[in-house]
C-alpha cells in the first residue's frame, strides 16, 4: 500500500539532508566577487607542477590545447573573427569562474577531485599562461575576485536582429460578431476524436 502522508509535502519516507550533506553539494562559487570561494590558495610555481600532472596531456605544454582539447591560451582580439578562438585570456570575464570550472569539472577522467589548494594553483598558473597575473601571483578567495580578465567589461553582446515579437493590431479590426465559421476539421477524417473509442483507420 501507499505510504499514508502524516502531513501537507510528506509522504512518510526519506529525511532531511543533513549540513555536511548540503555542504558537499553546495560547491558553486559566483563568478564577479567569488562568493563561495573556500579557503585555500595556490601559487604559480605551484601550478605550474600540478598543470604538468593533471593538464598538460589534454591542453597542451603551455595552454596550447592538444588534438581537439580546447586551448586555454591566447585569442586575444579575435572574438569578432569568423573562428573566434574562445580561450581563458580572450574570452572568460572573471577569473573566479576559472576556479569554478576546474574545481567541478577537470581534470575530465576524475573531476572534482583536486584539493583546493590545487585548484587555486591551477588557477594562478593559467593566469599567467595569458599574462593576466604575475609569475609571483598567489590565488586565494581574496585575490582572485580583484583580479581584471581582459573581457571583463566586454561581456555583454546586443543581438543585432530585429525584434520580430508579435505586436496586436488594433486598427480596422473585425467584429467577433461578424466573422462566420465556414470549414472545420471535424468530419474529415483530419484530427483524431479526443472522446469516445479510438479513430480506426477508414478505407478509401
Amino acid at each position: 500500500m501507499p505510504a499514508v502522508a502524516e502531513s501537507p509535502g510528506h509522504y512518510g519516507y526519506g529525511r532531511l539532508a543533513s549540513s555536511a550533506e548540503i555542504a558537499g553539494w553546495d560547491i558553486d562559487v559566483r563568478g564577479d566577487d567569488g562568493a563561495g570561494l573556500p579557503p585555500g590558495k595556490g601559487s604559480v610555481v605551484q601550478g605550474a607542477e600540478v598543470y604538468a600532472d593533471q593538464c598538460a596531456a589534454c591542453h597542451g605544454a603551455f595552454g596550447e590545447g592538444e588534438g581537439r582539447f580546447p586551448k586555454l591560451v591566447g585569442g586575444i582580439g579575435t572574438l569578432k573573427h569568423d573562428r573566434p578562438e574562445l580561450t581563458v585570456g580572450s574570452y572568460w570575464p572573471f577569473a573566479p569562474t576559472l576556479w569554478d570550472y576546474i574545481n567541478r569539472a577537470m581534470p575530465m577522467p576524475a573531476p572534482h577531485t583536486l584539493s583546493a589548494d590545487d585548484v587555486y594553483a591551477l588557477t594562478a598558473y593559467i593566469l599567467n599562461l595569458n599574462d593576466i597575473v604575475s609569475s609571483d601571483f598567489v590565488a586565494d578567495r581574496d585575490s582572485l575576485p580583484k583580479v581584471q580578465m581582459p573581457n571583463r567589461n566586454s561581456f555583454v553582446w546586443i543581438d543585432p536582429r530585429p525584434d520580430t515579437a508579435a505586436k496586436p493590431c488594433m486598427n480596422a479590426c473585425i467584429d467577433p460578431n461578424d466573422v462566420k465559421i465556414t470549414s472545420t476539421a471535424e468530419g474529415r477524417n483530419l484530427t483524431p476524436r479526443t472522446t469516445g473509442p479510438l479513430d480506426t483507420m477508414q478505407p478509401k
